[in-house]
């Protein structure tokens, strides 16, 4: 009984006795604030830390009047050091004996209170990892691509079928070669060239092809690169890039799809892309004409543009690239053959691909070395290249190709074009079998006159149509669109119809009176118009001084 009753006496009594080592515990060891890393910085930076002691995980900072805890790992112990004195501090014996003691009689109660406790610092301690993870993120997104530049090793002999963009961007290379010459002579070239062309004509060829002929590094972007997820991440890439480039200068930077961050800015409101091109047009306009730098940018979409992107200061050269024509892919595809044992006339498979661009040209070649290979040739023949057009033309983008009799309905149209173009005085460079020849010359003021040969230069393949083939035909749908645009700019905004109001049977009566000029003019000019034809069938293109000298010929 007695042993009983000392043994329910001793349930209180160490219970008691605990109560007093806890109690004794939580006044020796009073636990510290916890703060963040913002709180810590302010004290340290005041100097309010009076001394610091590294426990396991964790630093104990003292002040005057308390005590505070922050993560180990989440500061800079190095920088610490130099603020305040620093200890290392382990848990005393006492310590230790009144925790063995406890955890001997008590391992339930002690493991469920300090295994709580480590709970709550280890989520903590995630909670503050967490929170750091994004701007670590960021930071890594921000500074994961640095912007190199790269050396060209390809030059204008690398690049055939593209004599007239070469003569056009010469100046360049000369300039980035001498600029002293130039400078001396108080001239400053372009600071911006814009190419425009379909895609596959060789738009980002050029651009190399200008670096590696000047000899200067170049910085190649495409236009969606610059468009980020990140809100200013975009104007960052641009800037950084105009910094590079003036650190290398002289130096190309190429934009390659400049539409995607160009594009004019209005009803799809996009914050990013707007930005972004902002920063573009500010860092073109800082430019300084001893940079050194010259922006090359491609597009196929020009009329996407943003209007501030085109005006003076920034791409003030556009160089037109168009289709080759059959002496340019005759050029091109000697190009592509070299290396490869084949007994083929590149003069026969130009004819045969009409509408074909270099890389097209670049498609139809490989194809037909692949189905050399699968008879198991080793030479490529033309019947290899006639085997594999069709699966070139009908393939996932359709490329444009004519028959016979296309080829001599379309060869009239753009014939009859050209004879009005000449004779209505439009201005154009030369005419193609399938590209549009006339220059979009932008004019502040312009007149009824100058109009009206726009609109009859436009109807004008229409008319030959019908007065040579008496039919009318689906080429003619982009031109009648045009005209009909004019038509309708000269009565809506110009007072240009019969009345200043305007009217719809205005337009119809300029559209209609136009039309008959040109039947009137083309039936006296049909010699001339099949001369045309017939040149454009042979060369699929007419320069303007061999138009000039057909129509001194016939006229």
């Amino acid at each position: 009984m007695q042993i009983s009753l000392n043994k329910k006496l001793l349930i209180p009594i160490i219970a008691f006795l605990i109560l007093l080592a806890l109690s004794f515990i939580a006044y020796i060891n009073t636990p510290p604030k916890i703060i963040d890393l913002n709180t810590y910085q302010n004290f340290l930076k005041n100097d309010l830390f009076t001394r610091a002691q590294i426990k396991d995980f964790e630093v104990i900072l003292y002040t005057n009047e308390d005590s505070y805890s922050i993560i180990k790992d989440g500061i800079n112990i190095e920088e610490l050091l130099t603020k305040v004195p620093v200890e290392v501090k382990q848990n005393s014996n006492y310590t230790s004996i009144i925790f063995a003691f406890l955890l001997f009689a008590f391992t339930i109660m002690i493991a469920l209170i300090f295994g709580k406790r480590t709970r709550l610092r280890a989520k903590e301690k995630e909670q503050m990892q967490q929170k750091q993870e994004p701007s670590a993120e960021l930071e890594h997104l921000q500074f994961s691509r640095k912007i190199e530049p790269s050396k060209s090793d390809v030059t204008f002999d690398n690049v055939a079928g593209i004599d007239d963009v070469k003569e056009e961007l010469m100046e360049i290379v000369d300039f980035l070669k001498n600029p002293k010459k130039y400078m001396d002579f108080g001239i400053s070239l372009p600071r911006g060239v814009l190419l425009i062309g379909p895609p596959g004509v060789g738009k980002t060829m050029i651009a190399k092809a200008v670096a590696g002929e000047a000899d200067v590094p170049f910085f190649y972007h495409s236009g969606a690169s610059f468009v980020q997820i990140y809100v200013g991440m975009g104007a960052k890439r641009v800037r950084e890039l105009f910094e590079n480039a003036k650190r290398y200068a002289p130096a190309i930077i190429f934009i390659d799809e400049i539409d995607a961050v160009g594009k004019a800015r209005g009803g799809g409101r996009n914050d990013e892309r707007e930005s972004t091109l902002n920063q573009l047009l500010t860092e073109m306009d800082g430019f300084e004409d001893s940079s050194n730098v010259i922006v090359i940018a491609a597009t196929n979409k020009m009329e996407m543009l943003d209007e501030a992107l085109l005006r003076a200061g920034r791409f003030d050269r556009r160089v037109f690239v168009s289709l080759p024509d059959i002496k340019e892919r005759q050029e091109i595809i000697d190009v592509y053959l070299l290396g490869k044992t084949h007994e083929v006339d590149s003069k026969e498979i130009a004819k045969m691909s009409v509408g074909f661009s270099g890389a097209a040209l670049s498609t139809l070649v490989n194809e037909a070395a692949l189905n050399a290979l699968k008879r198991d040739s080793k030479i490529v023949e033309m019947q290899d290249f006639n085997d594999v057009k069709d699966k070139v033309l009908l393939g996932k983008r359709k490329i444009l190709s004519y028959s016979e009799d296309e080829k001599r309905i379309q060869a009239t149209y753009q014939a009859a074009k050209a004879l009005s173009a000449y004779w209505y005085e439009v201005d154009f460079d030369k005419v193609t079998m399938i590209n549009g020849f006339i220059k979009d010359v932008e004019k502040e003021i312009e007149s009824k006159t100058q109009m009206l040969s726009k609109l009859k230069v436009y109807l004008s393949g229409f008319v030959a149509s019908e007065l040579f083939y008496h039919e009318t035909y689906s080429n003619a749908a982009v031109d009648l669109k045009k005209a009909k645009m004019i038509a309708d700019e000269m009565v809506q905004h110009y007072g240009m119809g019969d009345g200043i109001l305007p009217s719809a049977v205005d337009s119809a009566n300029l559209i209609d009176e136009a039309i008959e000029d040109v039947e009137q003019f083309l039936a006296r000019t049909k010699d001339a118009v099949l001369k045309l034809e017939s040149l454009l069938l042979e060369n699929e293109s007419v320069s303007r001084q061999e138009l000039q000298k057909v129509v001194g010929e016939f006229l």
